[in-house]
C-alpha cells in the first residue's frame, strides 16, 4: 500500500529521530525527510518552496525546540498522535484518487489538516499551501514559471538513497499548447498562398492596446486554421513587421486541457496556469481554434464559471493575445449570445477563395503532395482539381475540398500502379476522383460508357414496347448530356409523361435506370396530397417533430446524386410541390429545412401523369384518321395545359405523350412476361416454352385500351403461373422439368397433359 518512496523517507525520519535523541517521532521529522528525499523536494520545489531556508528551520527547530533524551536512556521514539493522523488521511485521499500506493505527494497533502503543527506553519511561510501540492501531483501544474526540475541533483544528505534523475516536467503552456512558431521552425507547417489582405487586418488588431483579439470567422474549410499556422511561419521567417519578430504563436488544445479533469477545480486551474504562463512571455500570442468550444468548457453544474469567463478579464485588459477561428453558425449561436465575451474579440471574415486562388493555393502546396506521394502533379491537373471540386462538390468549401481531390489523386495513382510506370497525375485522374467524391459519372466516357450509350435507345425499346417516340426523347436527352452539350446548372432532362394507364411510363423509368446502371429513386405522390404532406419532402419547418431530420426527397438526392427520379402520378399531388419543383427545373437545387442544397444536375426528373388520357384515348365512330389522331392529341395536351400552370410547363424539357397499346404489342408484352417468369424459374431447373396459338390468345384475352398491359399481367398469373405453382409443390415439377404451354385443342392425342379451361401444359422430364 506504501510506495518504495515513501518507506524509505519514513524510515530516514526516524533514524534522525533516534539519532537526535528526540523522544516523540513527530511531522517535523516526516518534513525533514521528505525536503531531503529526491520526490518530496520537487513537490516542493514546484510548489514554491525555498527548500534550504526551509532545511535552516527545521534544523532550528529540532535545536532549540525539542528536548533530547537523557544519554542514560535508550528508546526508540514514540510516534505522535499527528503522525497517526496524517497517514490515515493519507491512506484515504490515494483510495479517493483510485491509486495503488500512498506516497510522498498524499502525506504532504494530508499533513495540511494539522495546522497547529510547527511542519504546517514552515510551509505556510514559503507560500505552499495544500491546493499548490494538490495541482502539482494530481496535474503537474507548477507555480515556478518555465521550471525544470533542477532540485533533484540536491544532496540527500545520506539520510536515503536517491534515485536517478528523472526527466524534466513539462510547463503548462508545453502541456496543453502546441508551439505553432516552433513548428514552422521544423518545417511542418504548410506555406500560406495569398490571404495577404487577412494576414494585415490580423496584425493590426493584434498590434492594439486593448482588446488586441482578432477573430476568423468563415466557412468551414476555407483557410481560417492556415492563416493561424501560416502567421507563425511568417513569424519564422521574420516576413512581418519587426514589432512582432519576437512573437510567438501557442495553439491551445482544449482536448488536452479536459482530459483528466476529476476534481472541480482542477480544469480551471490548468487554464490559469496556461495564462500566468502567457503573461509572462511579452510576444506570446494564444490561437484558439473552434473558439466556440470555449464557451461553456469547463462549467460543472449551477456554476457559470466556464473558460469563457475566465478568458474575458486578461481578453479586455490586453495582458494576452488571442486568435480565434469559428464558423458563421457557431458564432451565430454562441458568440453573438455573449456579448460581454464577443466585444473583446474583432471580427474579421474569411471568404471562401475563387478558383484561380484556389490554384494558386494549390501550386503552392503541389511540392509537398508530390513529396509525399511520390508523384508529379500536372498544372492542367491542379486547375481541373480547383474547378471541377467548385462546380460538382457542393457541400463543401473551396480550397479544402481541391485539396482533398489532389491529395486522394495522388493516393489513388500510388495504390493502384504498383509497378510505378506512371508517375504523374493527368487531367483524367482529378475527373475520376471529382466523379467518386461527388457520385457522379466521370466527365471523360469510357469504352463501356461509350457502348451502353450508344445502344441505350434499342435497349430501352428491347423493354418497353410501342412507345419509340418517348425512349427517343429521353435517350436524346442523355446523349446530350454525356457529350457536354446541355445547360448547364439545370438537371439532365426534365419530362413529364402523360398517357392512359399501363401504357409503360413508369416501366420506361425503371428499364432507363436499369439500362444506364444508376439509381432509381420513385415517390408516389398519392402520398403527398395534402398541404402538410409536402414538407415531408424538404423537412418539416422549425417548432414541428421531425425539424432536424432532412426531408426525404433533399436526402436522397444528397445520396444518390446520380439517378433516375421518378414521381409517379404528379396529378395526385398538392399544387405546392409544383412550387418547390419550379427551383429544381430551373437551378437543378433544392434547399431542405436545415439550409442544405440537394444538386441535381446529374438527375433526370420524370413525372407521369393520366391527365389528358381519356381525351387522346377516345375512339369517334368510323374508321379513324390521322386527322382524327391529331383532333385527339390535342385534346389531351388542352387537358394537361388545364391542371398544370403555364410556369411548371414552361420550365419542362418536354411533355411526352404515351401512345396506348395495340395487339401487335400485346404479343411482344407476353413474350416480355414470359421471359420473366422463366428468369424466376431457372433456380428450381424449370424450363418453359409457349406455343403461338397460346401466345396469340393471351395477347387478346389481356388486351384492354382502357388499361394497357395491366391486365395482360393478370390473365398470365391467373392462366398461366396458379397452375404452375400446384406443380411445383405438389406435382410434376417438384425436382424440375420441362413444360410446354399451349391451347388445348394442341394437346397431341394421348399426352398426359395438365388441363384448365383456358390453357394446357405438357410435361417432360429435364
Amino acid at each position: 500500500m506504501i510506495s518504495r518512496e515513501l518507506e524509505m523517507a519514513f524510515s530516514a525520519a526516524v533514524r534522525e529521530a533516534k539519532a537526535r535523541r528526540h523522544e516523540f517521532f513527530t511531522l517535523e521529522h516526516i518534513l525533514y525527510a521528505i525536503v531531503h528525499d529526491a520526490g518530496g523536494a520537487e513537490i516542493l520545489y514546484h510548489c514554491g518552496a525555498d527548500l534550504d531556508r526551509l532545511k535552516q528551520q527545521l534544523e532550528e527547530f529540532f535545536e532549540h525546540r525539542l528536548e533530547r533524551l537523557p544519554k542514560a536512556v535508550e528508546r526508540d521514539p514514540i510516534q505522535t498522535l499527528a503522525v497517526q493522523r496524517v497517514l490515515q488521511r493519507a491512506v484515504m485521499h490515494a483510495q479517493g484518487a483510485e491509486k495503488r500506493h500512498v506516497d510522498v505527494g498524499d502525506i504532504l497533502a494530508a499533513m495540511f489538516h494539522e495546522e497547529n503543527s510547527h511542519a504546517v506553519y514552515f510551509l505556510k511561510t514559503h507560500g505552499v499551501t495544500r491546493l499548490d501540492v494538490l495541482e502539482y501531483i494530481s496535474h503537474r501544474i507548477s507555480k515556478v514559471s518555465g521550471s525544470v526540475d533542477e532540485e533533484a541533483d540536491r544532496p540527500g544528505a545520506g539520510l536515503a538513497p536517491r534515485p536517478q534523475r528523472q526527466a524534466a516536467k513539462p510547463t503548462a503552456l508545453e502541456r496543453f499548447t502546441t508551439h505553432l512558431t516552433e513548428r514552422a521552425a521544423q518545417g511542418l507547417i504548410d506555406p500560406l498562398i495569398g490571404r495577404e489582405t487577412e494576414i494585415m487586418r490580423t496584425l493590426q488588431i493584434l498590434g492594439r492596446r486593448t482588446k488586441n483579439n482578432p477573430i476568423l470567422v468563415g466557412d468551414p474549410g476555407v483557410g481560417k486554421t492556415a492563416i493561424a499556422e501560416g502567421l507563425a511561419l511568417k513569424i519564422h521567417r521574420k516576413e512581418v513587421p519587426e514589432s512582432f519578430h519576437k512573437a510567438e504563436i501557442y495553439a491551445l488544445d482544449m482536448g488536452a486541457l479536459l482530459a483528466g479533469t476529476k476534481f472541480r477545480g482542477d480544469f480551471e486551474a490548468r487554464l490559469k496556469a496556461v495564462i500566468n504562463e502567457l503573461k509572462s512571455k511579452p510576444g506570446a500570442i494564444l490561437f484558439i481554434d473552434e473558439i466556440h468550444t470555449v464557451v461553456g468548457a469547463g462549467a460543472t453544474s449551477g456554476s457559470s464559471m466556464d473558460a469563457s469567463n475566465i478568458l474575458k478579464p486578461v481578453l479586455a485588459s490586453g495582458m494576452i493575445r488571442c486568435i480565434g477561428s469559428t464558423t458563421y453558425e457557431e458564432y451565430k449561436n454562441h458568440f453573438e449570445k455573449d456579448r460581454a465575451l464577443s466585444r473583446r474579440f474583432q471580427k474579421i471574415e474569411i471568404h471562401e477563395p475563387g478558383v484561380e486562388e484556389t490554384y494558386q493555393i494549390l501550386q503552392g502546396l503541389r511540392e509537398s503532395y508530390e513529396k509525399h506521394h511520390g508523384v508529379k502533379y500536372t498544372a492542367a491537373a491542379l486547375k481541373a482539381a480547383a474547378e471541377l471540386s467548385a462546380r460538382h462538390i457542393n457541400d463543401r468549401y473551396l480550397p479544402d475540398k481541391a485539396i482533398d481531390v489532389i491529395d486522394e489523386a495522388g493516393a489513388s495513382l500510388r495504390l493502384k500502379d504498383h509497378n510505378r510506370t506512371r508517375r504523374v497525375v493527368h487531367v483524367k485522374d482529378i475527373e475520376e476522383v471529382v466523379a467518386k467524391m461527388a457520385k457522379i459519372p466521370p466527365r471523360s466516357v469510357s469504352a463501356s460508357d461509350q457502348a451502353r450509350l450508344q445502344n441505350l435507345e434499342q435497349e430501352l425499346k428491347r423493354t418497353v414496347f410501342g412507345q419509340d417516340e418517348a425512349i427517343k426523347a429521353l435517350t436524346t436527352a442523355i446523349k446530350r448530356s454525356r457529350a457536354g452539350l446541355r445547360v448547364p446548372d439545370r438537371p439532365i432532362g426534365s419530362f413529364l409523361l402523360i398517357g392512359p394507364t399501363g401504357v409503360g411510363k413508369t416501366e420506361v423509368a425503371k428499364q432507363l435506370a436499369a439500362t444506364l446502371g444508376i439509381h432509381f429513386l420513385r415517390f408516389d405522390m398519392s402520398e403527398y396530397m395534402e398541404k402538410h404532406a409536402v414538407a415531408r419532402l424538404i423537412g418539416a419547418p422549425p417548432g414541428y417533430i421531425g425539424f432536424d431530420q432532412g426531408g426525404l426527397l433533399t436526402d436522397a438526392i444528397r445520396k444518390h446524386p446520380h439517378c433516375v427520379l421518378l414521381m409517379d402520378e404528379i396529378e395526385k399531388a398538392h399544387p405546392d410541390l409544383f412550387s418547390i419543383l419550379l427551383q429544381v427545373m430551373d437551378y437543378a437545387t433544392l434547399t431542405d429545412n436545415n439550409g442544405k442544397k440537394a444538386d441535381f444536375r446529374n438527375v433526370v426528373l420524370l413525372m407521369t401523369s393520366n391527365a389528358g388520357a381519356r381525351e387522346m384515348s377516345s375512339s369517334s365512330i368510323g374508321f379513324g384518321t390521322a386527322k382524327e389522331k391529331d383532333d385527339r392529341a390535342a385534346k389531351g395536351m388542352k387537358a394537361v395545359e388545364q391542371l398544370f400552370s403555364p410556369e411548371f410547363r414552361n420550365r419542362l424539357d418536354g411533355i411526352i405523350p404515351f401512345a396506348g397499346l395495340d395487339l401487335s404489342i400485346m404479343e411482344k408484352i407476353v413474350d416480355k412476361f414470359m421471359e420473366e417468369l422463366s428468369r424466376q424459374l431457372v433456380e428450381k431447373k424449370i424450363t418453359v416454352e409457349l406455343s403461338a396459338e397460346a401466345r396469340r390468345w393471351l395477347a387478346e384475352k389481356g388486351y384492354d385500351p382502357a388499361f394497357g398491359a395491366r391486365p395482360l399481367a393478370r390473365v398470365v398469373q391467373t392462366e398461366i403461373k396458379d397452375p404452375l405453382a400446384e406443380e411445383i409443390l405438389f406435382g410434376r415439377l417438384q425436382k424440375g422439368g420441362r413444360v410446354t404451354v399451349m391451347r388445348p385443342a394442341e394437346v397431341p392425342e394421348g399426352a398426359d397433359a395438365l388441363r384448365t379451361e383456358s390453357m394446357a401444359f405438357l410435361f417432360q422430364e429435364s
